[in-house]
């Protein structure tokens, strides 16, 4: 899921009261689905984590919001990706036992992970959400322009009421 981009884009283009709330109840609604069905609890650091990580990366959408374009959005959508893997697996690298509080468990906690988690290593996750990250914010982006064909100066007194 582009989580970051979801974040991103609703910051950036949607009105006020939808600009946190939308990604936030999102992942909210995911994390009861997916906790319930793996019996994990639902309020853990990790998860709290995710969540602030997504906050940083609607703010830096919110700071876009009065100039969202391609030429800012699509910088901004892998900024947010880097953001977003380096808050989280940074936070991974911290708080488990599993990896050494040293320069190469953080390198192994960007790279590979922990083996126990599985065979696909942390970049294959970076990668596919980049990649996720940055068709999402296209996507939106295309739509939010096909939808509203209005001058530039007519978005930015839109956006700013």
């Amino acid at each position: 899921m582009p989580l970051a981009a979801i974040a991103l884009c609703c910051a950036a283009y949607l009105p006020r009261r939808y600009k946190f709330a939308l990604p936030l109840s999102t992942l909210l609604i995911s994390d009861l689905i997916l906790n319930a069905t793996y019996h994990a609890p639902l309020f853990d650091p990790q998860i709290l984590c995710r969540y602030l990580a997504l906050a940083v990366v609607g703010l830096i959408g919110l700071a876009l919001r009065r100039r969202a374009s391609w030429k800012t959005m699509l910088p901004a959508s892998l900024a947010g990706s880097v953001i977003f893997y380096g808050i989280t697996n940074a936070f991974s690298w911290l708080t488990d036992p599993g990896y050494l509080k040293n320069f190469a468990g953080l390198i192994q906690a960007l790279t590979i992970g922990l083996p126990q988690y599985g065979t696909t290593p942390s970049w294959m996750f970076f990668r596919n959400s980049l990649l996720s990250d940055l068709a999402f914010t296209a996507v939106f982006i295309l739509l939010m322009r096909a939808q509203s064909p209005r001058t530039s100066a007519e978005v930015a007194i839109a956006r700013a009421a």
